[in-house]
């Protein structure tokens, strides 16, 4: 298999640019080495459009629709899938706040079941409703920020303003552990680690990364339903990310025996099926499955935000509907896919007596043991 990956709507650490709010990548992947057998259609495509390169964002709507038949004869040669990933950029900043302040492993104020369950989907959701942009961009600010010291108060300030917020909440049991996950977070803000230390480090939690998690994931994906190895992955140059992406596909391929199980009901990762090939960086000058990626995501971005889009242009879409894998990282997207999986726990038939008493007494011994960690913390601050 051939993979080519592209990205759209990179505004890196400004994560609330009103005109792109969402980072998008396309992968484009066939059993055929496009680069090699479609070099000779684009070059008729190019010299039809007068241009050295085809990009999209110069061709625009009339230009993509000149070239059209040629695209589209050229998709039915390659037969090639195409698969959009999608990072919800201000999102992104309040799962990392959340994932960094309410980690049971590091606030004992949270409940175990609260964080490393399918229930962490469910606070966070309650916990996003209390943001506004600007708490969201302070959040993030802070998050990001290589200064502690400035890191450590504007955190103080977003725990204190999301406690004040907690009123809000219907549940009275929400509002008393998300107090005291708040207030233990405001009392000790250097055992949560929350600020990056570095430029390096700051790369690693950039939706870019985030983002490319999926691409990994679904190009393993592909090589499972198709039984065929990866021979080539060629990723889209780009300096600022290019070596953060080389170190996550690494780890992947270095990890495909391992097994990674976060916990009761959460999604098993599976790497088995990772490309073992080292993704290599090229340009669009050089690939012309580059080119095709930034023709299909641009065509594909525009259709998803209601852009102008010529009509004629959906022929680039529909042989893809039903074939074309996606995932998106929202909350909208979150709460979608969790209500379902709670809808579906609801349907099922009661546990057995001894199971719920079972349960039942586990949560006592975990909320015995948080109490006793917020009760300490109380004495400590009094």
């Amino acid at each position: 298999m051939h993979f080519y990956v592209d990205e759209s709507g990179h505004t890196g650490a400004n994560l609330f640019d009103p005109d792109q709010p969402m980072l998008y990548y396309g992968v484009l992947s066939s059993k055929l080495n496009v680069d090699a057998i479609a070099e000779r259609s684009l070059q008729a495509m190019r010299k039809t459009s007068g241009v050295d390169r085809l990009h999209a964002n110069v061709l625009g709507n009339g230009g993509l629709v000149k070239i059209l038949p040629n695209l589209i004869k050229l998709q039915q040669q390659l037969d090639f899938k195409f698969d959009l990933y999608k990072v919800a950029k201000p999102d992104h900043a309040i799962i990392c706040f959340f994932d960094q302040v309410f980690d049971s492993g590091v606030n004992p104020a949270m409940t175990w079941t609260g964080y490393w369950t399918p229930l962490r989907y469910m606070a966070l959701i309650k916990i996003a409703h209390l943001f506004d942009e600007s708490l969201a961009i302070a959040a993030w600010d802070a998050r990001i920020s290589t200064d502690t010291k400035a890191a450590t108060a504007q955190l103080q300030a977003v725990c204190r303003t999301l406690r004040d917020r907690l009123v809000r909440l219907p549940d009275a049991r929400s509002r008393e552990l998300f107090g005291d996950v708040l207030t233990w977070a405001i009392n000790n803000p250097g055992k949560i680690g929350y600020n990056v230390h570095d430029k390096h480090s700051r790369l690693q939690i950039l939706p870019n990364i985030v983002g490319f998690q999926s691409v990994m994931h679904g190009i393993a994906a592909r090589i499972k339903a198709t039984g065929k190895e990866a021979v080539k992955i060629v990723v889209d140059q780009q300096s600022q990310f290019n070596k953060a992406q080389k170190t996550l596909s690494d780890f992947y391929a270095s990890a495909r025996e391992i097994e990674w199980a976060a916990g009761p009901g959460m999604p098993v990762m599976d790497l088995k099926n990772m490309p073992k090939v080292p993704i290599v960086f090229s340009s669009s000058k050089d690939s012309v499955g580059l080119e095709l990626v930034d023709i299909q995501l641009w065509v594909f971005k525009r259709f998803m935000e209601d852009k102008e889009l010529a009509p004629e242009l959906f022929a680039l879409i529909k042989p893809h509907l039903y074939r074309g894998r996606t995932d998106e990282i929202s909350l909208a997207a979150l709460s979608k896919r969790w209500t379902a999986h709670f809808a579906k726990l609801s349907e099922l038939h009661e546990m057995p007596p001894d199971q719920i008493a079972r349960g039942a007494e586990i949560l006592k011994i975990d909320e015995a043991r948080r109490l006793a960690a917020v009760n300490a913390d109380r004495d400590a601050a009094a």
